[in-house]
């Protein structure tokens, strides 16, 4: 028996590159599967027909990270068409570089509301549904330990947010058995991080390691 059998597990953003490799994964060891996806219905239910390649029940759910209505729907859609949730994954991203006093007010908007504000809706949702035993994780970056070069400031300020959000969230769910984890990975080849952007991955790695994992409390 795979030991995710019976759980079930929502990936936003997984219709491509990280998230897309997660949902694969979880399904290979067990879950059903729902991920999130904004404007590639293709794609999402080319993934989501590698989950049922293995078995595993899958979905596919049209909602945009930035908006906090489609995040908290697409928790309740997982519910209702899975029977419930074990894991939330909060993968979605996105990273607009460019020099500080350049940034617009939309893209300060974007970033906040897709990089911090979501993962604080989707797991505000999903507690409510989770039992004994869920699990939360959020992507998350080495750059938000530290910032590895110019242009990349408020994207790091995101990063860093979530991962202070998880050492919070390790204490108030803990004591429900709800394990909070955030993954802060190193420059990592996907369509939003490919690997010809050179100088990028080259400031990157001058302090990335390949990953870093933040564990949460579980009582």
């Amino acid at each position: 028996m795979s030991q995710l059998t019976g759980k079930v597990a929502l990936v936003t953003g997984g219709s491509r590159g990280i998230g897309a490799a997660i949902a694969k994964r979880l399904a290979r060891d067990g879950a059903d599967v729902a991920i999130t996806y904004v404007s590639s219905p293709e794609k999402a239910n080319a993934i989501v027909d590698e989950v049922k390649a293995t078995g595993r029940r899958g979905v596919a759910v049209k909602a945009d990270s930035a908006d906090a209505g489609a995040v908290a729907a697409a928790v309740n859609k997982t519910v209702a068409e899975l029977g419930g949730l074990d894991i939330l994954v909060n993968n979605a991203g996105i990273f607009v570089p460019g020099a500080f006093e350049e940034a617009s007010i939309a893209d300060l908007d974007r970033m906040w509301n897709i990089n911090v504000r979501a993962p604080i809706v989707a797991i505000q949702t999903a507690v409510k549904h989770m039992k004994e035993g869920g699990r939360i994780i959020t992507i998350g970056s080495c750059l938000g330990e530290r910032v590895a070069g110019p242009g990349i400031t408020i994207y790091s300020m995101t990063k860093g947010a979530v991962a202070n959000l998880a050492r919070g969230l390790a204490r108030d769910l803990g004591p429900r058995g709800i394990t909070v984890n955030v993954v802060e990975p190193g420059p990592i080849d996907t369509d939003m991080n490919p690997a010809g952007l050179s100088q990028v991955r080259h400031s990157w790695s001058m302090v990335a390691t390949p990953h870093r994992v933040l564990l949460g409390a579980h009582t």
